[in-house]
């Protein structure tokens, strides 16, 4: 879910002309419209339309949000993966993007207690996914009906507040209260979660290597850096537009982008400064990192991954209850090639040999400077016909 941009300067002279044209009076805040979303839907002739803009909030790897559904039916959501919205590259048999399916149908699911709705949820009407690819057939078919015994559940309240944070985190731990809320928030789910602090300082130590190692794998693998680049959107016009994706409006890169010296392309070279300098940047975030989250599921099949993504979600909003910050560490849980040594090192590490278990999330958490939330798509982006 955490992908980091590239900038292949090729002239310093260039820069500074771009420097001096471009930069005077730029922000690097985010445009409004690209986060108008997170205000909230407002008061919607149709419930599932306030149900909705409340899911489309949900975590999504590479904020590529492939979520679509139907509302062709009264007092129905179907659900459907958008396919022209997938990571065939760094998530080659699709498991992040059902996780993604889960994290939409979680919030969705407390967006209908908020209004008294019980949210009946269907998995896979039309028959579950192979294990290999998605089609055109539902995720989720939710029927919504009124039920006096339904009661509010108090993550709702997080929904608006939630952020995947990727700065430096603070030194000091989450405390004992904050990690029994999180472990009770995932209890209507068949998946085991833990968590590990400076009391175990060699286990520590081991996720930083891992973690460190297999993001390293990433920036220098050809095929998954283009695929991040793919989907970057640099400065506010393009944030604006498409509201999804790696979005970076630093007044610097824009600048390189406006001269041709940002490159979308083709990943830089594994011993260049963009490459080198992300390795840096990254190495002291995780050294910075107080504690790690981590979640397991036994088996892997696509119920149980939608199911992950519902859990993951649950525990990121107790964690913001708890004034925590989470950050999905995806790399060493890709099935691609390149990244099956740690791969296996974190299965072995966490006790859940594969294939019989998955980790299914592995994440930084701590307390960590606020942040803008990520961009949003409208929900008419999201409507399907």
């Amino acid at each position: 879910m955490d992908r980091r941009v590239f900038i292949r300067v090729l002239g310093g002279g260039a820069i500074a002309a771009a420097s001096a044209t471009t930069l005077s009076g730029c922000s690097s805040a985010l445009p409004p419209e690209a986060i108008a979303a997170w205000q909230g839907p407002g008061e919607q002739a149709d419930v599932r339309r306030w149900l909705l803009g409340h899911a489309l909030l949900a975590p999504h790897s590479h904020n590529l949000q492939s979520w679509l559904v139907d509302l062709g039916v009264a007092d129905e959501i179907t659900l459907f993966v958008d396919r022209s919205r997938l990571l065939p590259e760094t998530d080659p048999f699709a498991r992040q993007i059902l996780m993604s399916q889960g994290t939409f149908i979680e919030l969705l699911d407390l967006a209908a207690r908020q209004k008294g709705l019980r949210a009946q949820v269907e998995l896979f009407p039309q028959g579950a996914f192979g294990p290999n690819a998605v089609d055109a057939r539902p995720t989720a078919r939710i029927r919504l009906a009124p039920d006096a015994s339904v009661q509010p559940d108090p993550l709702f309240a997080q929904i608006l507040r939630r952020r995947t944070n990727r700065e430096a985190y603070e030194a000091r731990e989450p405390d004992a209260a904050a990690l029994q809320a999180i472990t009770a928030s995932v209890s209507p789910y068949p998946v085991r979660i833990g968590f590990v602090g400076a009391a175990l300082p060699e286990a520590m130590a081991q996720h930083r290597r891992i973690a460190k190692e297999a993001w390293r794998i990433e920036l220098v693998t050809p095929r998954t850096v283009e695929e991040s680049l793919r989907v970057l959107r640099v400065g506010p016009k393009e944030i604006t537009l498409h509201r999804d994706g790696l979005s970076i409006n630093d007044p610097m890169v824009r600048a390189l982008a406006a001269v041709g010296l940002f490159s979308r392309t083709q990943a830089p070279g594994p011993d260049s400064m963009a490459t080198t300098s992300q390795i840096r940047d990254f190495n002291h975030k995780i050294d910075s990192t107080p504690a790690f989250f981590w979640l397991v599921s036994e088996g892997n099949d696509r119920v149980t991954q939608v199911n992950a993504g519902r859990a993951y979600v649950r525990a990121q909003l107790a964690a913001t209850a708890a004034g925590l910050s989470m950050q999905p560490l995806s790399q060493a849980l890709q099935e691609y090639p390149e990244q099956a040594v740690p791969y296996a090192e974190i299965h072995q590490l966490l006790a859940a040999p594969a294939p019989r278990f998955t980790v299914q999330m592995w994440a930084r958490l701590g307390y960590a400077p606020a942040i803008e939330p990520a961009p949003r798509r409208g929900l008419d982006a999201l409507m399907s016909g």
